[in-house]
C-alpha cells in the first residue's frame, strides 16, 4: 500500500451579496495510504479530447476537524494535480475518499 501525505480541500458556502452564496476553500493536510490506484480513459462525445479520471480510494487518518466537516471536502492534492473527491466513506477514525475527475472548482488563492 502506498503512503500518502496531502492536502485536502474544504468548501464552505458563505454568502456575499445577499442571495448569492459562494465556497471559500480552505486546505488541510492529513495522512493516510492509497488503497486502491484505478486510471480511467473516458470518451466524451462532445469533446475533442478524452477526459481522464481516476477512481482511486484514499484512507486517510481524520482528526476532529475531518470528521465534523467531511461533508465540506471537495478535493485531495495528489500526485500535483487537484482530484475532486465524488464519494466520502466515514469509517472512524478513517475517511475513505473516493477521487474522480480533475478538480477545476475555486482554490485558496482564487476570489
Amino acid at each position: 500500500m502506498t503512503r500518502f501525505y496531502g492536502l485536502v480541500g474544504y468548501g464552505t458556502a458563505v454568502e456575499g451579496v445577499p442571495g448569492v452564496f459562494t465556497d471559500v476553500i480552505t486546505e488541510r493536510p492529513l495522512y493516510g495510504s492509497i488503497e486502491q490506484n484505478i486510471r480511467q480513459l473516458r470518451d466524451a462525445d462532445e469533446t475533442l479530447n478524452p477526459d481522464i479520471t481516476v477512481q482511486n480510494v484514499v484512507s486517510v487518518v481524520a482528526d476532529a476537524y475531518a470528521m465534523q466537516n467531511f461533508h465540506d471536502i471537495r478535493y485531495v492534492l495528489w500526485m500535483g494535480a487537484r482530484w475532486k473527491v465524488s464519494s466520502v466513506d466515514v469509517d472512524p477514525p478513517r475517511l475513505k475518499l473516493r477521487l474522480g475527475e480533475v478538480y477545476n472548482g475555486p482554490t485558496p488563492g482564487t476570489p
